[in-house]
């Protein structure tokens, strides 16, 4: 019997299986569409979204760069945010994208930034 999810949708099902996030430690999910790139700190437990950042962020959209470059900022926002919350470590979630390019420098970014995971 053939379902309906595409391939990308059956590895996300499997990570999530994986990674969960609580307030300690909560999941660093990490969105890619063509054009921008997003991430969000979420606890699970309770159902909240603790930070986000993204590449249409005000202060991010005005450095000039490319896709991969914004992807390391937009580590760097969100590591700064976290640190505010007081948070230092998280759990990585790359939502079913490869480890490669954007996703990547994202999370490079993070941990310049000094998040650990």
């Amino acid at each position: 019997m053939a379902t309906n999810t595409s391939k990308k949708q059956n590895i996300r099902y499997r990570i999530r299986k994986k990674v969960q996030g609580s307030p300690e430690t909560p999941r660093l999910a990490v969105l890619r569409s063509n054009s921008e790139i997003y991430a969000q700190l979420i606890d699970d437990d309770n159902g909240k979204t603790l930070a986000a950042a993204s590449s249409l962020d005000k202060d991010i959209l005005a450095q000039k760069g490319n896709k991969t470059e914004k992807g390391k900022l937009v580590g760097a926002a969100i590591a700064r945010k976290a640190t505010d919350l007081g948070i230092s470590v998280c759990r990585f979630d790359r939502g079913g994208n490869l480890y490669h390019g954007r996703v990547k420098a994202l999370a490079e970014g993070a941990r310049e930034g000094g998040l650990k995971f």
